[in-house]
């Protein structure tokens, strides 16, 4: 189940991103035509669920910050602020959890226990190699950063 790494983040939207997960998962788990015509629509659905179950505290983090706000240190939480954190943590976690329970329960309407814990596990071999190609971008833009401020005659090309 190879990523097109060469295709992350901005470059590639979400809706590229699912479908070429559902086609790997098609795939890895060899679905016949009728058991793929059933599975497409709940994957993407539950992968949309997901999706904005994990997003649902990030997004409004990063709509409320300003580009002050991002040169500026953030102080330090109070404990207040730290318990609100966590347990926002935990509504998410079971809400995560609702949302997987809720697809097991229709993708075991044509896929077996095993299928369903291999989509599993390919998910997430697929997550960690996107995260770490995240990272290594980000590694290499903050490289870059640091090139812009050399003088003309230092940067190599």
């Amino acid at each position: 189940y190879e990523i097109r790494l060469s295709l992350v983040g901005s470059e590639m939207c979400i809706r590229d991103r699912l479908e070429i997960q559902c086609n790997q998962i098609i795939k890895g788990l060899a679905l016949d035509d009728a058991t793929t015509a059933k599975f497409i629509p709940v994957y993407k659905q539950y992968m949309e669920e997901m999706r904005a179950t994990r997003h649902m505290g990030a997004c409004r983090n990063i709509a409320n910050r300003t580009a002050a706000d991002k040169q500026t240190p953030k102080p330090l939480p109070t404990d207040a602020e730290v318990e609100q954190a966590i347990k926002a943590r935990f509504a998410q976690s079971r809400k995560i959890l609702d949302v997987r329970e809720k697809y097991y329960n229709e993708f075991r309407k044509f896929l077996s226990p095993k299928q369903i814990q291999k989509m599993y596990n390919m998910e997430k071999h697929n997550g960690d190699k996107f995260r770490k190609e995240m990272r290594k971008r980000q590694g290499m833009k903050k490289q870059h950063d640091g090139r812009r401020h050399m003088p003309q005659g230092d940067v190599k090309k």
